[in-house]
């Protein structure tokens, strides 16, 4: 039950953030709409988004949480701050050099992600470029922040780490409302924005490091054996877990070819995506990360396997029906968020195209999340690697080919190809992971497999069969009030629960079935 608590408090923590984004989507889309200077940001926004995710969340942490892990169950607290130290020192002077090339490289950045607005001349090009100047820093901060919320997630202190990027979310929402107006261009208060977040982010992290006498003491560590063995560990899992997010750049990339509002409309749908991937499957990864850690240095691979299974089968019970919800409830879901203001029937129509595709890999996004802790808990980083290579490669040929496909037929929301291209590397990079991990014997799954996946299915299957006849059509959506709107989409995720909560526990679906592997 350890790991279930501690999976529902980051879950509900990551709620609040979450929560505040789709907020902060909602402001986003009232006061500036789908035009090219949302473009603008979105792309200026997405590549120290894309380092973050790749750095921060990514190689870094993959990296460092396992040793980190492996030098407190040694119990000897001064080797521990050593390594906190070098760690920070080393990777502070790594950042300084990274940003100082971000911001005097921005054009030439910006003509690497966005080559099409280069090509064409658009205004987008040199907006994003200003822009990127500006949210570069962000980088820095928040890498730091994820040192910090690193430690303190190795110490079991997961509270402040997953409450803490509420505050990028708070801060676009107070700068939009308050500042947006003292902008020539308004959209541009949403750069100076995310530079704000970087650095409260990290500010709100030092109390309890101090607290827990964990603040590091920055100094230069090349030579430290922790750091060496995690800088051995990071190339790696800078591959393994950069698959999403170059797949994400590269869809940008496409998109700044097509037309005006393409990527834009990728953003908001992938907003919505991210609240069940940022409240489910980062919350999960972080919690099993450090446990599967201590697992592996204790030898008890019985106890390993059992928290890899004991989390898929709370991803395959949450992740499904939240894949069927999405795809039904597309169009009413972002109608209800989105369009108010600049944002159109039409801007609907094309966002509801991409949010259908990408829900289809919604399980395959999660389940990463949950099987690549398995080779990182084990200093296994080439494994996830060579398979991220390979799917990433997939993703690529998938993209040209479905949008080219749809150009070529004259099908709209060509955008919507990139998002489809996305899940189905997903779910090949899920399968990979899967059958090594079953493989190597990592893994063994728990009896009952079958009799819970048929429960899920037949439950997921007739909820996403009741929320489409009982949804208004979209013409009526658009015709309601926003209470109405509220109201409607409200009591039809309650009528999804209960048809699938119902059909699920009559299939045999029964609690017992998530908690075996739950205690830590």
């Amino acid at each position: 039950m350890k790991l279930l608590k501690s999976t529902a408090l980051v879950s509900s923590m990551t709620m609040i953030s979450r929560v505040l984004g789709l907020l902060r989507e909602v402001v986003f889309a009232r006061w500036f709409g789908a035009s090219g200077d949302t473009d603008a940001f979105f792309v200026a926004f997405r590549i120290p988004n894309f380092l973050r995710r790749l750095f921060a969340e990514g190689s870094f942490s993959l990296a460092f949480v396992p040793i980190l892990s492996e030098y407190r169950e040694r119990g000897d607290h001064e080797a521990l701050k050593s390594l906190i130290d070098a760690v920070t020192g080393t990777l502070l002077s790594v950042l300084l050099i990274i940003t100082a090339i971000g911001v005097f490289a921005a054009p030439a950045i910006m003509t690497v992600f966005a080559p099409g607005w280069y090509l064409d001349g658009r205004e987008s090009f040199e907006l994003s470029s200003h822009m990127l100047r500006i949210t570069f820093p962000y980088i820095l901060f928040i890498s730091l922040t994820a040192l910090a919320g690193g430690i303190l997630n190795t110490f079991e202190k997961f509270l402040l780490p997953a409450l803490t990027p509420a505050l990028l979310n708070i801060s676009f929402i107070t700068a939009t409302i308050y500042f947006s107006d003292r902008f020539e261009n308004p959209v541009e208060v949403l750069a100076w924005a995310v530079l704000v977040a970087g650095i409260l982010q990290l500010l709100v992290q030092l109390p309890a490091l101090m607290k827990h006498g964990l603040m590091p003491r920055p100094r230069w560590g090349w030579k430290h054996s922790g750091v060496r063995r995690m800088l051995k560990l990071m190339i790696p899992t800078l591959i393994g877990s950069s698959v999403a997010q170059v797949n994400l750049l590269f869809d940008t990339l496409i998109a700044s070819f097509l037309i005006v509002g393409s990527v834009s409309w990728l953003s908001y749908s992938d907003r919505l995506m991210e609240f069940p991937i940022g409240v489910f499957g980062v919350a999960l990864s972080t919690v099993i990360l450090p446990s599967l850690a201590r697992k592996h240095t204790a030898s008890n691979q019985q106890a390993f396997s059992a928290t890899i299974d004991w989390a898929m089968r709370l991803a395959v019970v949450i992740t499904i029906p939240a894949a069927v919800g999405l795809a039904v409830l597309a169009g009413p879901l972002l109608t209800t968020m989105f369009q108010y203001g600049a944002f159109k029937v039409h801007d609907v129509y094309m966002s509801s195209l991409s949010l259908i595709a990408y829900a289809a890999g919604l399980p395959a996004f999660i389940a990463v999340k949950v099987l690549a802790p398995g080779f990182y808990a084990r200093q296994d980083t080439k494994t996830p690697m060579r398979i991220a290579i390979i799917a990433m490669g997939i993703n690529m040929l998938l993209n040209l080919a479905f949008v080219g496909s749809m150009l070529w037929l004259d099908i709209p929301g060509a955008h919507a190809g990139l998002a489809l291209a996305s899940g189905v590397s997903s779910w090949l990079n899920a399968i990979w992971l899967y059958r090594s991990l079953r493989k190597a014997g990592h893994y063994i799954p728990e009896p009952g497999w079958s009799r819970m996946g048929l429960a899920v299915f037949s439950a997921a299957l007739l909820m996403g069969l009741g929320l489409y006849y009982l949804s208004p059509n979209i013409a009526q959506w658009g015709e309601f009030y926003l209470l109405q709107r509220v109201s409607w989409l409200a009591a039809l995720v309650v009528i999804g629960a209960i048809i699938y909560t119902g059909v699920s526990f009559l299939a045999g679906l029964r609690p017992v079935d998530l908690k075996r592997g739950s205690d830590g």
